[in-house]
């Protein structure tokens, strides 16, 4: 704008103060038009020089004072009076708070929302109008004097002739300020609004509006606005008070899942509210409130909650209502410590439930869905009850198993879907299986029957993909092992049984799960199971080279085919039981037949291995044998006993020697249990296992007498001549020569194997630490093989300490008598 002259701007006169009262006059009477919305026909070039001229006279302070009090003089004589006219009074409580019914209180109080509304923006209005006028005194002269502009004046001048004003002589009120009125109103209409009335929104969010636009100062910081320093604590405030309430009453009147969708609702209709009729300033605030009210104070009681909290929505499969809680559960918690351990007891009781089903089953208690219990008149043997006993113990082992492996889906579902794969939860929910399988001190013995079990027939006809499934099923379950030695212990007798007995559907799937477990529990542990197949792999170009071999040396169409399994005795597990000797539990005299096998097996077997001696397991053998039964004579020509039978049977090697004995025997020639156990130098164990399965079970080879369920040394065997099958190839096995829970007795073998093998390994690695260290003080050596077996098992430190004496004994270790604390030295 070019510089007017001086003439031109009335500038330069020597009659200063009525200039200034001339120009302010002009500005004056502009103004009043402004603020009375009359101002079409002013001219703002003219109201603009006549500011100029103001400031540039030096009358910039005259001018600001005079233009401060025309506001504050507009303000008081028409804004004030309007406002106090529409104020509730008769609605108003002496401490300021309103009465009266809810639409008594909405109209009311949307008449003084409406007023507040039309004087700020019409003061909004007519001041933009005002500082584009009066632009030369904002820049210039406000600038110079480090004065606030004259828009920010306008509004503290606002602030505090509408807002802040109170009514001196209205004492009845204690005095209650615009603004207090004001808040009062609109912490009103929000509580109406929560308590599902309808309000105007849009009038509340213009007041907020008026708050967010005021400040308490002139610099206008952020922090400063009334809406945060008079408003929102109130706000804040009555919301944790209303939701304290709400909570409560709430909880009494709901189970979990209802009061964790309220909880939800209150928090969408917060976001909401603080979006379209409040601030979104205030939004994370109240969210805190809701999260500190509603969640944090009620969390424990709403997951622990009968019939509805997490137990009941784990057992209902309520997934949703679970990813509920878990959200809201995350806001208040980052490590969920209720939703923890809440999922940690029922993870717990639902183990136990498991643990204690198999358990009763196999104590005899309970019977298992789906197992039907032996009948001991059709077995009619001493072993009938055992028998029994182990069909239904080896049913709930597997299906512990299988309810264990239905219990991790469960959880594994919940922890994807309805917790979002947390990692802290998924840990507890690893940590839970694993306290609850190792409680129960048969888990490993039932988890390799499970394996026994599918290996053998379970996954006969499944796809590859179910395949895998079963087999990561059963590493995860060997994951959870804390005894993971004792596994081993029966996996490797399980897995003899399979191969020595051929019973395994594919040896590319156990294999496949030898690999598995080689990544699981480290070659270490693998190597003899490795072992064990190459010995069956070794065996079979054995048994191709040695029938090579007698075939150049006899060409008799009738010799028996030897089949030969040679196993390394470091590799496969021994079946001893401690109360026979091992060489009375392998002693047998073999037919002659069959011992000119093995004497030339044996000679041809030693000059290729030198230095080796072999040993012959019988037990571990079977025999196939051609069967045949004379027809009776006082039978009918077309019935079965009418004609002779013939049969192919397998048998255990031990039967077979036992049925050798009636080969050429007289018809009807009877044998008694001492009389067999004389010619065979079978000891008894062996011996009743094989005459119970020859005699008393479904295919009964042999007649005893008299028919009993004891086997005596008095009772006699004979050829059953009226035997019948309806296939012409059967197997005969021996009583419990299968895989199987084992029983008290053999659990306790078991155990002394077991813990000799510890004893073993941990001296082994304590001579390792040693060796490595030289010099180690007894808790740091104690804490460091504790650490290394881990893997295996969880070592006793009593034990741990025998075995260290036992190497001070046998020289291996010596104690530091220099060291202060108790301390050992390698001894090289």
């Amino acid at each position: 704008m070019p510089k007017p002259s001086p003439d031109a701007a009335g500038i330069g006169g020597s009659h200063g103060d009525d200039s200034f009262e001339t120009s302010w006059n002009i500005l004056s009477e502009s103004l009043q038009e402004i603020h009375t919305k009359n101002a079409s026909g002013l001219s703002y070039e003219k109201i603009y020089r006549h500011a100029y001229k103001l400031v540039l006279k030096n009358q910039g302070d005259r001018l600001h004072s005079s233009l401060k009090a025309f506001i504050q003089t507009w303000l008081e004589q028409n804004v004030r009076e309007t406002i106090t006219s529409v104020i509730p009074s008769q609605l108003l409580r002496l401490d300021g708070t309103l009465s009266g019914n809810p639409n008594e209180r909405r109209v009311a109080s949307e008449r003084l929302m409406k007023a507040l509304k039309d004087a700020w923006e019409d003061h909004n209005l007519c001041m933009s109008m005002t500082t584009d006028v009066l632009m030369y005194m904002d820049r210039i002269y406000c600038k110079s004097k480090e004065l606030p502009p004259l828009f920010v004046t306008a509004m503290l001048i606002f602030r505090d002739n509408i807002l802040r004003w109170y009514n001196e002589t209205d004492s009845a009120h204690d005095y209650v300020t615009v603004e207090n009125l004001l808040h009062t109103i609109v912490l009103d209409q929000i509580g109406m609004e929560r308590e599902g009335e309808v309000i105007n929104k849009s009038l509340v969010r213009s007041c907020v509006y008026l708050m967010e636009g005021l400040y308490e100062s002139e610099n206008e910081a952020l922090d400063e606005k009334i809406y945060l320093t008079a408003f929102e604590p109130k706000f804040v405030s009555t919301s944790r008070e209303y939701y304290r309430a709400n909570a409560r009453s709430t909880l009494d009147n709901s189970d979990s899942i209802t009061y964790l969708k309220h909880v939800q609702k209150c928090l969408d209709d917060e976001a909401g509210r603080c979006k379209t009729t409040v601030s979104d300033m205030s939004s994370r605030k109240i969210e805190m409130v809701i999260e500190a009210e509603l969640i944090t104070r009620h969390l424990d009681e709403v997951v622990q909650l009968e019939g509805s909290g997490v137990k009941s929505m784990i057992e209902n499969d309520r997934d949703e209502d679970l990813l509920l809680l878990y959200k809201l559960s995350a806001r208040v918690d980052d490590k969920k410590v209720s939703l923890t351990k809440a999922l940690q007891r029922q993870i717990g009781h639902m183990g136990k439930t498991v643990n204690d089903t198999a358990m009763d089953a196999i104590l005899g208690n309970r019977s298992i869905q789906g197992v039907t219990d032996a009948n001991p008149s059709k077995i009619g043997s001493k072993g009938a009850t055992a028998a029994a006993a182990g069909t239904v113990a080896t049913a709930a082992a597997l299906q512990w198993v299988e309810e264990v492996i239905q219990l991790k889906e469960k959880f594994d579902k919940i922890s994807e879907v309805s917790f979002c794969a947390d990692q802290r939860l998924s840990a507890q929910i690893t940590k839970s299986f694993s306290e609850f399988i190792n409680l129960l001190d048969r888990s490993p013995e039932f988890i390799s029957l499970f394996i026994d079990d599918n290996l053998k027939r379970g996954l006969k006809g499944k796809t590859e993909a179910e395949v895998d499934v079963v087999l990561d099923q059963a590493i995860t379950l060997i994951r959870y092992l804390n005894d993971k030695d004792k596994f081993e212990l029966y996996y490797k007798k399980h897995l003899a049984r399979r191969l020595l007995m051929k019973r395994s559907i594919s040896t590319e799937i156990e294999l496949q799960i030898l690999s598995r477990m080689k990544q699981e529990l480290g070659h270490n542990v693998t190597q003899k199971l490795e072992g064990m197949f190459r010995d069956m792999a070794t065996s079979d170009d054995m048994t191709l080279a040695y029938h090579n071999h007698s075939s150049s040396l006899v060409s008799d169409s009738k010799r028996t085919e030897l089949v030969i399994t040679v196993l390394t005795s470091t590799f496969w597990p021994s079946e001893n039981d401690s109360s026979v000797s091992k060489t009375a539990q392998l002693s047998c005299n073999y037919p002659t037949q069959i011992s000119r096998l093995k004497s030339s097996f044996e000679k041809f077997y030693l000059d290729k291995h030198t230095g080796r001696k072999l040993t012959w397991k019988g037990n571990g053998g079977s025999a196939d044998m051609r069967l045949t039964f004379p027809k009776d004579p006082s039978a009918k020509q077309d019935s079965k006993l009418g004609k002779d039978r013939r049969y192919e049977a397998n048998v255990p090697t031990y039967s077979m020697v036992i049925l050798m004995l009636f080969n050429d025997a007289e018809p009807g020639r009877s044998l008694t249990y001492a009389e067999i156990q004389a010619e065979t130098a079978l000891c008894d164990s062996e011996l009743t296992r094989n005459l119970i399965g020859l005699a008393l079970t479904k295919y009964r080879i042999l007649r005893k007498e008299p028919m009993s369920k004891k086997i005596e040394p008095s009772d006699r065997f004979s050829v059953n001549d009226s035997f019948t099958s309806p296939y012409l190839k059967f197997k005969v096995g021996a009583v419990a020569s299968g895989s199987k829970v084992e029983s008290d007795h053999e659990r306790v073998e078991t155990e002394k194997k077991n813990n000799e093998m510890r004893d073993l390994l941990i001296e082994t690695v304590v001579v390792k630490i040693m060796k490595e260290r030289r010099k180690s003080t007894h808790l740091d050596l104690i804490n460091e093989i504790i650490t290394q077996l881990s893997t295996r098992f969880s070592p006793d430190v009593s034990r741990i300490k025998t075995r260290i004496e036992s190497l001070i004994d046998r020289e291996f270790l010596k104690r530091d008598e220099k060291s202060n604390v108790p301390a050992y030295s390698y001894v090289a």
